[in-house]
């Protein structure tokens, strides 16, 4: 009798202890996607602020080019609030003093404007117009604006080797009716959590666009960044390559460097 009562103490004690450890539920898709792109937000938080010199080169079809110099400062968000970021240009002459400045949100629209010299006027770009290209370029504004997490929502595909790096493939659905994306799939590296490469979806859900970036560096022992960003439009056959040189972290940037009358002192 004692026997068959310690029998059932310990079917009693492992039951429990398989019940302890058995997870509550499996993982979602769209958990381990949106999971993926926090820790990637994550170890980005604390850069403060940094800025860098930029060339973009634009080459069309028949592989002609041209190119523009510019500066980009950034300044961390607070609270509920994104980060900031102004784009100058520098050249070529006619856009020279061009600037675009862009205050993200978590919890609605991000807001941009645009400083026009010739015109000396600030133009707000309409949420309608983000998905329109930015100066002739294959970013357009949505791109410069750049992402908070809260604009998407996310599913995990699948593991996959991309340029010999262990990725996780997740694909991003925009949160904002007005974008020109209906998804965007994504290669995440997993040891850093980099963006290494974005596939773009029109609202045609045709493929539209590419972005490759390369040459990354580390930076306050923390932050790593690409020196080059390559997006391929494949409808029609141009590019443009964003080449960042010069980049600089904590100088001293404050949320004045970033208002509207700061796009008209832009130099």
């Amino acid at each position: 009798m004692s026997n068959i009562k310690n029998n059932k103490l310990i079917a009693f004690f492992i039951a429990c202890s398989i019940f302890a450890t058995a997870p509550l539920h499996a993982e979602t898709p769209e958990e381990k996607g949106y999971k993926i792109y926090k820790e990637a937000e994550d170890r980005d938080e604390g850069f403060v602020d940094n800025q860098a010199e930029m060339l973009m080169i634009l080459k069309n079809k028949q592989e002609a080019t041209s190119e523009r110099e510019m500066s980009v400062k950034a300044l961390e968000g607070k609270g509920d609030e994104g980060d900031m970021s102004l784009m100058v240009f520098l050249s070529p002459r006619d856009q020279k003093g061009t600037a675009l400045l862009t205050h993200q949100h978590k919890n609605r629209d991000d807001d941009q404007w645009l400083y026009l010299p010739a015109l000396k006027r600030v133009k707000k770009i309409a949420s309608s117009k983000k998905s329109g290209p930015f100066m002739g370029s294959e970013f357009s504004f949505e791109d410069i604006g750049g992402q908070s997490i809260e604009d998407y929502t996310y599913k995990y595909l699948r593991d996959e080797t991309y340029e010999g790096q262990d990725c996780f493939v997740v694909e991003s659905y925009p949160v904002d009716k007005n974008s020109g994306y209906t998804r965007i799939v994504s290669w995440v590296d997993k040891e850093h959590y980099r963006t290494l490469k974005s596939e773009f979806y029109d609202r045609k859900n045709s493929h539209l666009k590419t972005l490759t970036t390369d040459g990354f560096k580390q930076y306050e022992g923390k932050f790593w960044r690409p020196s080059e960003l390559l997006m391929v439009n494949h409808q029609t056959g141009r590019s443009t390559v964003l080449k960042q040189t010069n980049i600089a972290f904590k100088t001293g940037l404050s949320e004045s460097d970033f208002n509207k009358n700061s796009l008209k002192r832009a130099r």
